[in-house]
């Protein structure tokens, strides 16, 4: 589960603050001292024990990328739905089973990540007065209305090849958004997005193989 991998603060946030519990290095209160590390070749300082440790700032290119990601996963769910009326393939089964699991936990961390930085969790929405509306935009590789409602209409071998099809297609884009995260300067810094972003891209590379191995199978 994501949740385990992505707690409320990130380590950047955390590495800001050390807390002493020894004996002897507690006030008489009885309360943790908390000890904020100087700068090099400047003194460390004493914290309230009421301090908490603050969360980095987001760069807008964060917030743009987990917002659209949010929008991307949320059309890979779509796709998986329609397996159960139109696909007897087990390993189709599979696979759609493994990317709802996989998403719909992703979807739920980017919400909660997002909300606690005070964004909004939609593109549209964030994006609505200023120059441009992304209301339409569309993430790379996320299917047009004309490949969804193709996919809508199959059934059986039609549309497990055209599932397949698709669905690399839209993890290839899903690759290209994280890229363009972590090519952009001062994005992709704080350390919950970056773990997460790193897991997207290597999870759905393993999944873009295992796509592309029943799909030449499936062509045989």
């Amino acid at each position: 589960m994501r949740d385990n991998k992505f707690g409320l603060f990130g380590g950047s946030a955390f590495a800001l603050l050390c807390v002493i519990s020894s004996f002897g290095q507690r006030p008489e209160s009885g309360d943790p001292v908390i000890i904020q590390p100087g700068a090099p070749g400047q003194p460390s300082r004493v914290l309230a024990s009421t301090t908490r440790p603050q969360l980095p700032q987001p760069s807008a290119k964060d917030i743009e990328f987990m917002q659209g990601m949010i929008m991307h996963h949320a059309q890979a769910v779509e796709m998986v739905d329609l397996i159960d009326s139109r696909s007897k393939s087990k390993e189709i089964r599979l696979i759609g089973a493994r990317i709802t699991q996989s998403q719909a936990d992703e979807i739920a961390f980017m919400k909660r990540w997002l909300q606690s930085r005070g964004a909004s969790i939609s593109m549209a929405a964030s994006h609505s007065h200023g120059h441009h509306s992304t209301a339409n935009h569309v993430m790379p590789g996320m299917l047009t209305e004309k490949q969804m409602d193709a996919l809508r209409k199959a059934s059986g071998e039609e549309f497990d090849r055209l599932f397949l099809t698709g669905m690399i297609q839209h993890h290839e884009g899903a690759l290209v958004m994280v890229k363009d995260l972590f090519d952009t300067s001062g994005a992709g810094q704080d350390a919950e997005l970056f773990n997460f972003a790193s897991d997207v891209d290597s999870g759905q590379r393993a999944e873009i193989r295992s796509m592309q191995t029943l799909l030449e199978k499936n062509r045989k």
